[in-house]
């Protein structure tokens, strides 16, 4: 029988350390970029590098009593309770690989059988994480340290989170809401009103649909890309790095993130609104590229994007995905996608391409 512990708790016995990274750690098992994850458990999620190794006994540091993660999330969540429901994580293995997916990637396949289950737990976690402690990224306005705080999310959530797995019927008060509202927007990107172009040599895809929609609905069909360029009316705009090229992508390759001063430069000398192009560094979770986006907060740059402040732009929509395509198709036209950049790779393919 394993127990969890805060993170602070790390060296204090023998701990796994699940979608974090720790020193002293008995056993890493996270995607995040780096980590000491053993190469055989490697997975796009950090959950799914638990499931890896919950079928591989042998592991080493398998065995340790302990676990732990520096924060809470969906995906962290998920693989910290299956280290400690082993059997039960195994018998629900697919259903807990679409939840921590959907919770880190924002992407479902929403044609999966057991689709609208994963998006009931994900949305029961997010609604009462929401209702009982903080939203995400929101401890430091509390003058809290993520890490600390975070252990007490992990303390509510573990014992509860096999009633809901299987019968999420008990949770519907909580995850109800969201639910309608991620699948009214589902029904929106799958309708008429709603088109995208993909562009996969260069990672990009483009959704034009009317309005911002949840991450969920927006995202959702978007796996194997790792930009999404939404086109609203009213020439409101969001570019986004998605987090599949924050981690180490275990199941294909990737291009690297490139910073995104030069498409802004690029679009402020043809801007004529009174607002400014601004974009977050490489290193964000999820770069956004937008107007006046140094205006939100971390909290906000995570909520969903129909939850947040968008301008409309003078830019006209179709001269736009020109600039935005032709900006990375010159730019990563001399790199091959790989897997498992490092961060100092990342930032030299960056420094050359502004060259």
């Amino acid at each position: 029988m394993k127990t969890f512990v805060p993170f602070s708790q790390l060296r204090q016995q023998p701990t796994i350390v699940v979608d974090s990274t720790g020193l002293g750690a008995a056993l890493t098992l996270a995607h995040w970029r780096g980590a000491a994850t053993p190469e055989a458990l490697r997975d796009d999620t950090s959950a799914g590098s638990v499931l890896r190794a919950l079928r591989a006994p042998a592991t080493g540091g398998l065995d340790a009593p302990a676990v732990t993660a520096n924060h809470f999330d969906v995906d962290g969540f998920v693989g910290v309770w299956s280290l400690l429901h082993p059997e039960l994580a195994l018998r629900h293995e697919h259903l807990l690989r679409l939840t921590a997916t959907l919770g880190d990637f924002r992407e479902l396949d929403w044609y999966d059988p057991l689709a609208d289950h994963a998006l009931k737990l994900v949305c029961w976690l997010n609604a009462e994480e929401k209702a009982r402690f903080y939203e995400p990224f929101g401890a430091p306005a509390r003058r809290r340290r993520e890490d600390e705080a975070s252990a007490e999310k992990f303390e509510w959530f573990l014992p509860r989170f096999q009633e809901i797995l299987e019968n999420p019927e008990v949770g519907r008060a909580a995850w109800e809401p969201e639910v309608k509202r991620v699948q009214q927007a589902v029904a929106h990107m799958q309708s008429t009103v709603t088109t995208t172009r993909a562009y996969p040599e260069i990672g990009l895809l483009v959704v034009c649909t009317p309005v911002p929609l949840p991450y969920y609905a927006l995202f959702g069909s978007s796996g194997g890309f790792d930009m999404v360029l939404s086109l609203y009316d009213e020439n409101w705009y969001e570019f986004e790095y998605k987090y599949t090229t924050w981690i180490d992508l275990e199941s294909r390759s990737t291009l690297p993130r490139l910073p995104l001063s030069g498409l802004a430069a690029c679009l402020n000398g043809q801007e004529q609104s009174p607002h400014q192009w601004t974009f977050d560094g490489v290193t964000d979770t999820g770069p956004l590229l937008r107007l006046d986006g140094k205006r939100l907060t971390k909290v906000q740059r995570y909520a969903d994007p129909d939850q947040r402040p968008i301008y409309s732009s003078s830019i006209e929509p179709e001269t736009l995905e020109q600039e935005v395509v032709a900006f990375f198709r010159e730019r990563y036209a001399r790199i091959q996608p790989r897997r498992y950049w490092t961060w100092a790779e990342i930032r030299a393919a960056g420094e050359a391409t502004n060259s």
